[in-house]
C-alpha cells in the first residue's frame, strides 16, 4: 500500500490540497496540488554535491502545460507542445523569483523544480496553484531553504477582495495582481491594472499577506507531519582573508572610482584595482589558502569579493552621504531625451533615452487576420496587441550571438506589454492588430520601463487612438541593519545589480497599469513598500512631463504606408457563400484585390488594403457574390443574351434579369437591335420579382437622378 500524506488550504473560500507520497517517488521531493479540477504535479530534485566551477546558485525551474489538461491536442505539424511558450516561461519566472533570493549565500548545489499542469478547468489559475507547490516540494526537500514562500492572485469586484479569483472573475477587475513573500514579509509583486491607485495596490498586498501567512503556516506543518529536517548549511570556504587582502590594496581606488561620477572612469578605475588585486594574489605562494580554494573549486573568489568590497562602498554613499553611484539623489531621475517619427517607412516609431540608456520602439499595423493565435491552454485564444522586447549584446558593448528571445526577454517584453494594453482602444473603435518591437540601443539599467515609454510614443507616432500616455519608472533599495531603508528612483544597472529591489511601476498620471517587484533581500516592510509606490508616482510623472515635449496626442492620421480598414456587414448565411468551396471564392477575392479578408461569426467583414482602389475591387466582388434583387432597386448590369422580346441582364454573377423590349425605350420599339447590344452595361431599375424568384427590369423607368446616384 502506498502511504500518502496531505493537507487542505482554504484559500479565498476555496481549498487547495497537497499531497505527497503517491508519485515520481525517485525525485527528492514531489507533490500533488489541487484546487477545483486544475491540479498540477510538481518535482523537486537536489543534487548531493555542489557543482564546481561556477559563482552563482543553479537554480532551475520549468514549468509545463499539457493540452491533454483541457482535452485537446496541440495544433502545429507534429502535434506536439514542442518548445515552451511565452505563457511558461513567464510562469516558470514567476515561481522562480520568490524562491532565489531565500537560498544562502555560498549554496551551489544544483536545483531543479518542474511543475507540470495536468488537469486544467479554465478557472482555478494555476500559477498560483505551481508557486505554492514549489514551495512546499522544497520544504519536504530538505535543502536549506529559508521559506516557506505563500502565493496568491488578488482581484476586486464590486469594491470586495477575492484571493485566487477565476479567469472569469479576474477578467471582470480593474486589479489582476499576484503577491508572494514569506510569513512577514513581501518578496515579489507582479500586476496588470487598469488604473489603479498606489492605495488600491497597498490595500491588496495587505489582503494578499493574511492569505500567505495561512500558507506559510500549513507548510510548516505539513513538513513536520512528513519528518523532514532542513539542511544547516555553512559555507565551506572562508574568504575573510581575501576581503583583508582587497580593503588593503584596493579600498581607496574603489572609493575613488565611486566618487567620481563619470562612467568610463569608474569602470578604468576598477579594473586597475581589480588587476592590482589579482597580481597580489598571484604573488602569494602556491600553497596559501586562497590559492587552494580558487584551486579546488574552480571559482573566481577575487571577482566575487571584489564585488562585495563594491557593493560596501556604494551603499554606505548612498546611506551616509545621501549620493548614488553617478551623482544622483535617490528621488533624482536620470536626463532624459526622445524623439518620434524617426523611422521612414515604419506605421510609428521613438526613441526613448534616459541616462545611458536607449530604446527604439516601432509601431506596425496590419488588419485583424494577423492577430496573434495562442495555442495554449488558457481560455484567451488569440492577441491583437504583441510588444517585443530585444536585447542585442552591442547595448552594453559586448560580442554576443544574436539568437531568439531568452526568459528574461521575454519577461521584460510582457511587463511592457501589459502596461500600454489598458491605453489601447478597443477592437470596434480600432480593428487593426498592432506589433510593437523595442530594440535596446544602449543598456543600463530599467530597460522595460523604457521600452514601455518608447513603446507608448510609438504608438501615438503611428496614429492609434490610444486613451492617454504611459510611463514607467523602475525603483530600487538599499537596506542595513537597523537602519531607515533609502529608496532609490530610476535605477541604473549597478544599482540593480548591487541594491537589494527591483520594483517597477507604469501608469498615466492618475493611476497604475502595470507592476513587477523582485527582491533581492530577505522581503519589503509594508511602510517601505508604500513608501516606494509613492516615490514611483513622482517619478512617472516628470517621465511622462519629458515625453509630452516631443508628442503630446494621437497623430490626426495613419502613416501614408499603414494599411487602410475597411468594414462591410453580409448575411450570416452569404458567409460560406462569399468563402466558396475549399475557400475558392474567398482566394480569388484576394487574388483579384490584393486585400486582407476577414470574415466574423457575426457576418462582419474586415477589409485591409494599402490602397482604396484594392478595398473598392474586394467590396465590389462581395456584394456581387452576396447580391440580393429588391424592387426598386437601381443598379448597373451587363447585357448578357439578346431574344426578340427583350434582353437579359446580369445584376451579378448568376443573377440575371430581363427587361423587356417595351421597357428599353420611352418609344415604342419594334426590335432590340440597334438599342442594346451584348456586352452593353446599363442602368437598370427592379420593377418586379414573381413568386419563382424571376426579376423583372426596367431601363426607361430609371430617372436621371436615379442613373446619377448608381455606382
Amino acid at each position: 500500500m502506498v502511504e500518502s500524506k496531505r493537507i487542505e488550504i482554504p484559500v479565498g473560500g476555496k481549498v487547495v490540497t497537497i499531497e505527497t507520497g503517491k508519485y515520481a517517488k525517485s525525485a527528492t521531493s514531489s507533490v500533488t496540488v489541487r484546487c477545483g479540477d486544475t491540479m498540477l504535479f510538481v518535482h523537486c530534485c537536489v543534487s548531493k554535491e555542489p557543482r564546481v566551477g561556477i559563482d552563482f546558485f543553479p537554480l532551475l525551474i520549468d514549468y509545463e502545460e499539457r493540452m491533454s489538461s483541457i482535452g485537446r491536442i496541440p495544433g502545429g505539424y507534429n502535434r506536439s507542445e514542442g518548445k515552451a511558450s511565452d505563457k511558461a516561461i513567464l510562469v516558470s519566472r514567476l515561481i522562480d523569483r520568490p524562491i532565489r533570493p531565500l537560498f544562502p549565500k555560498g549554496y551551489r548545489n544544483d536545483i531543479q523544480i518542474v511543475a507540470q499542469l495536468f488537469s486544467y478547468d479554465q478557472q482555478n489559475q494555476p500559477d498560483t496553484l505551481a508557486m505554492l507547490g514549489a514551495s512546499t516540494a522544497l520544504m519536504l526537500s530538505g535543502a536549506p531553504f529559508e521559506g516557506p514562500v505563500g502565493a496568491v492572485r488578488v482581484s476586486k469586484i464590486d469594491g470586495q477582495l477575492i484571493a485566487n479569483p477565476t479567469h472569469q472573475e479576474a477578467d471582470k477587475s480593474d486589479l489582476d495582481i499576484v503577491v508572494a513573500g514569506t510569513y512577514d514579509s513581501v518578496i515579489m509583486v507582479e500586476a496588470g491594472c487598469n488604473f489603479v491607485t498606489e492605495d488600491d495596490i497597498m490595500e491588496a498586498v495587505e489582503f494578499a499577506q493574511v492569505e500567505i501567512k495561512k500558507q506559510c503556516e500549513a507548510q510548516l506543518q505539513f513538513a513536520k507531519e512528513c519528518g523532514v529536517e532542513r539542511e544547516e548549511f555553512v559555507n565551506p570556504y572562508d574568504t575573510t582573508e581575501l576581503k583583508n587582502l582587497i580593503n588593503e590594496v584596493a579600498h581607496d581606488m574603489i572609493f575613488d572610482a565611486y566618487h567620481n561620477f563619470d562612467r568610463a572612469y569608474r569602470q578604468n578605475k576598477l579594473d586597475e584595482a581589480k588587476k592590482l588585486v589579482k597580481e597580489k594574489v598571484e604573488a602569494l605562494p602556491e600553497d596559501h589558502y586562497i590559492n587552494q580554494i580558487i584551486e579546488e573549486t574552480g571559482i573566481d573568489f577575487v571577482a566575487e569579493e571584489f564585488k562585495a568590497a563594491e557593493k560596501k562602498i556604494m551603499r554606505a554613499m548612498i546611506m551616509d552621504e545621501g549620493v548614488r553611484a553617478d551623482g544622483r539623489k535617490p528621488n533624482e531621475v536620470r536626463p532624459i531625451w526622445c524623439e518620434v517619427g524617426v523611422i521612414p517607412r515604419a506605421h510609428g516609431s521613438a526613441v526613448f533615452t534616459r541616462g545611458q540608456t536607449q530604446i527604439l520602439s516601432v509601431a506596425t499595423l496590419a488588419g485583424p487576420g494577423m492577430a496573434q493565435e495562442l495555442d495554449g491552454v488558457d481560455p484567451e485564444t488569440k492577441k491583437t496587441y504583441m510588444h517585443k522586447y530585444i536585447f542585442p549584446g552591442f547595448s552594453v558593448g559586448e560580442v554576443k550571438a544574436l539568437r531568439g528571445p531568452g526568459r528574461r526577454e521575454v519577461g521584460h517584453g510582457n511587463l511592457a506589454e501589459r502596461a500600454n494594453v489598458p491605453a489601447l482602444p478597443s477592437q470596434e473603435e480600432f480593428g487593426y492588430t498592432i506589433r510593437v518591437t523595442s530594440d535596446v540601443i544602449e543598456s543600463n539599467g530599467s530597460t522595460s520601463m523604457g521600452s514601455t515609454c518608447a513603446s507608448s510614443m510609438a504608438l501615438m507616432n503611428a496614429g492609434v487612438p490610444v486613451k492617454c500616455m504611459i510611463g514607467g519608472v523602475a525603483m530600487g533599495m538599499i537596506t542595513e541593519p537597523d537602519r531607515e531603508p533609502v529608496v532609490l528612483t530610476d535605477i541604473q544597472g549597478i544599482e540593480d545589480f548591487l541594491g537589494d529591489m527591483d520594483f517597477k511601476v507604469t501608469g498615466n498620471d492618475d493611476g497604475i497599469t502595470a507592476l513587477q517587484m523582485d527582491m533581492k533581500a530577505k522581503g519589503i516592510a509594508n511602510d517601505t513598500l508604500r513608501r516606494a509606490l509613492a516615490q514611483a508616482k513622482e517619478g512617472r510623472l516628470h517621465i511622462l512631463s519629458k515625453m509630452r515635449e516631443v508628442i503630446t496626442e494621437p497623430a490626426k492620421e495613419l502613416s501614408q504606408f499603414a494599411p487602410r480598414i475597411f468594414t462591410m456587414n453580409i448575411a450570416v448565411d452569404d458567409i460560406g457563400l462569399v468563402i466558396g468551396p475549399g475557400g475558392k471564392n474567398i482566394k480569388g477575392i484576394i487574388e483579384a484585390s490584393g486585400a486582407e479578408i476577414d470574415i466574423q461569426d457575426d457576418g462582419r467583414v474586415t477589409i485591409t488594403s494599402n490602397d482604396k482602389e484594392g478595398a473598392d475591387i474586394a467590396i465590389h466582388m462581395i456584394n456581387q457574390l452576396t447580391f440580393k434583387p429588391q424592387e426598386g432597386m437601381v443598379c448597373k448590369g451587363k447585357v448578357v443574351k439578346i431574344v426578340q422580346f427583350g434582353a437579359f441582364v446580369e445584376l451579378a454573377p448568376g443573377k440575371d434579369g430581363m427587361v423587356h423590349i417595351s421597357q428599353v425605350c420611352k418609344e415604342r420599339i419594334d426590335t432590340i437591335e440597334g438599342k442594346l447590344n451584348v456586352g452593353d452595361v446599363v442602368t437598370v431599375k427592379i420593377i418586379k420579382i414573381d413568386e419563382r424568384g424571376k426579376v423583372s427590369l426596367t431601363i426607361k423607368g430609371v430617372t436621371e437622378e436615379e442613373a446619377a446616384n448608381c455606382q
